[in-house]
């Protein structure tokens, strides 16, 4: 007798079974030979990045030597020297260095409103604000401000360049963390003090007070520390003898956050405010709460 064909149903069904089996031995197969590949790529970069983290980290300079060294010269200080020769002009350089008690008080307290409000609270980095500085970034889909710390800033003035390149900001975080293991957070804040950009060829408060007012670092006036504050984000562009807006606006807010966090008090806040109305040559504006810009750090 002959052999009955099987039915066609039961072919089909164990064709597609075949077909599944093949295409799930494919993807299989496919997923196999991709997986290791884009994981050893991913451990490679990884291996990189720790192999130049760990270089980065030997030829550090030895920050503890500014527990009792000052140092003779800067990073800034060389770059803006080989910009002015190559600009054809003399280098200039206004510099003078004082102790920390040697500065007003009340300019000390606007130099880190303006700059590090959490200076105290962080060790070198804070968290806190690049976090709200990418949440800002992303909300208003541009580059927002900064979230250098004060620490960070010195580390980029006395060892780097101003370039804004990410190999540049990760050695600035490792320099930052190397200062606050090394140093004292009142020898971190005396040092960026007497180093940091004040104008062209001026570094340092002492200069600075000499030169946009003529008094000495300790004699600076509650509006005249807010104002050298308030240069701090532009400080080759930002000067007072300019009467720029964009400073009297910021000195402003730094005197209203200086108040509200009790650093001041309200008689001395309005007449700092007065004082500035009179320097800039303007109607001093009633109830004055200004507060955009005000705490942000520097960009990096």
């Amino acid at each position: 007798m002959a052999s009955r064909p099987p039915p066609t149903r039961a072919s089909s069904i164990r064709t597609q079974k075949t077909k599944q089996l093949s295409s799930g031995a494919k993807r299989a197969v496919a997923k196999q030979r991709s997986g290791p590949g884009l994981g050893r790529w991913v451990l490679g970069g990884w291996l990189l990045l720790a192999l130049w983290l760990s270089v980065e980290f030997a030829r550090l300079p030895d920050a503890s030597l500014l527990r009792t060294q000052n140092p003779r010269t800067t990073a800034l200080m060389a770059q803006r020297a080989e910009e002015a020769s190559e600009a054809g002009k003399k280098p200039r350089v206004r510099q003078a260095w004082v102790p920390l008690g040697a500065v007003a008080p009340h300019a000390v307290d606007a130099v880190l409103i303006s700059e590090d409000a959490r200076f105290y609270r962080h060790e070198g980095v804070d968290w806190t604000e690049v976090e709200n500085a990418f949440e800002q970034s992303v909300r208003e889909a541009r580059l927002g401000r900064g979230a250098s710390t004060l620490t960070q800033q010195l580390a980029k003035n006395l060892y780097l360049s101003t370039d804004r390149s990410l190999l540049r900001k990760g050695k600035e975080l490792l320099l930052a963390r190397q200062l606050e293991t090394h140093l004292s957070k009142q020898r971190i804040l005396a040092l960026y003090l007497n180093v940091v950009e004040w104008g062209e060829g001026v570094y340092g408060i002492e200069a600075a007070a000499r030169e946009h007012f003529g008094v000495s670092a300790r004699g600076l006036s509650v509006a005249q520390g807010a104002m050298l504050a308030g240069m701090l984000p532009a400080p080759r562009r930002w000067l007072p003898a300019q009467r720029p807006e964009s400073l009297r606006t910021r000195a402003g807010v730094i005197l209203t956050r200086l108040e509200r966090e009790g650093r001041i008090s309200g008689a001395q806040a309005r007449e700092a405010q007065a004082e500035l109305s009179r320097f800039f040559g303007v109607s001093p504006a009633p109830g004055f709460v200004a507060e955009a810009g005000a705490g942000h750090p520097a960009g990096s």
